[in-house]
């Protein structure tokens, strides 16, 4: 039997589609990994959720591959557990881990400060951050609740005035561990007017060059957040498990 064109031709793309489909495209495994990370991050599955790589697969349209790619970058972040015949299972924080994240969160913020307070900040990046905040205080948003990723960026992007490469990525990765509990941190007003006076503060003594003052502000604003971890893990572990 002969066949036509358009069926040899559909044929083709048929058997391509299905070649490139099941290779371990890394951009698959990417896209999958940082949609589970997220996820994990901001507790939308309760500690010990099990994935199963039929229903990743089924979810996101793809095949095993980039699926078990993905699973695998997980347990490498410590996002996800791997045992012996249970499969994949999600590893949320314990109340000693947060704390200690927390701890060596300041560590690396204290050492941020006592080094800015000898280098200084770039007057445009220094007056850009204050700007930002003052105008934040000024007007006091009614609603508060976009405010988490700001206080982020706030301290970030005083590390990456340090130029320590290894020490931003230690401290964004432990800022992505510790996101939900800046979402459940600033929910009022009062703590945004709070958290904005703090980081002026910080600014301000760092432009000052007074290392004492810097430290101090900048273990009070970490400390005032801190005080609402349990809290925030009994918030994130409700949600979880109601499916929100």
């Amino acid at each position: 039997m002969t066949l036509d064109k358009y069926t040899i031709l559909y044929t083709i793309k048929v058997i391509l589609e299905h070649l490139v489909k099941n290779q371990p495209t890394p951009n698959l495994s990417g896209e999958v990994f940082i949609s589970l990370k997220d996820r994990i991050i901001h507790w939308h599955y309760p500690p010990s959720y099990r994935f199963t790589e039929e229903g990743l697969c089924e979810e996101f349209g793809v095949s095993r591959s980039p699926v078990r790619e993905a699973l695998r970058m997980l347990v490498e972040n410590g996002l996800v557990d791997k045992e012996p015949h249970k499969g994949y299972t999600v590893k949320q924080l314990d109340m000693r881990e947060i704390h200690e994240l927390y701890e060596v969160r300041l560590a690396l913020e204290l050492f941020v400060v006592t080094l800015l307070t000898k280098t200084g900040v770039p007057d445009a990046d220094w007056q850009r951050l204050h700007k930002i905040w003052r105008s934040i205080l000024d007007k006091i948003p009614e609603n508060v609740n976009d405010f988490s990723d700001k206080d982020e960026e706030f301290h970030e992007a005083l590390a990456v005035f340090t130029n320590n490469k290894s020490l931003i990525q230690h401290l964004h990765s432990i800022n992505e561990r510790l996101h939900f509990i800046r979402m459940m941190d600033i929910t009022t007003s009062e703590r945004l007017r709070t958290t904005c006076e703090q980081h002026l503060r910080i600014l301000e003594c760092i432009k000052a060059g007074d290392v004492n003052c810097a430290r101090e502000a900048l273990e009070l604003n970490i400390q005032d957040g801190r005080e609402n971890v349990e809290q925030a893990v009994k918030t994130a572990l409700a949600k979880s498990f109601m499916g929100i």
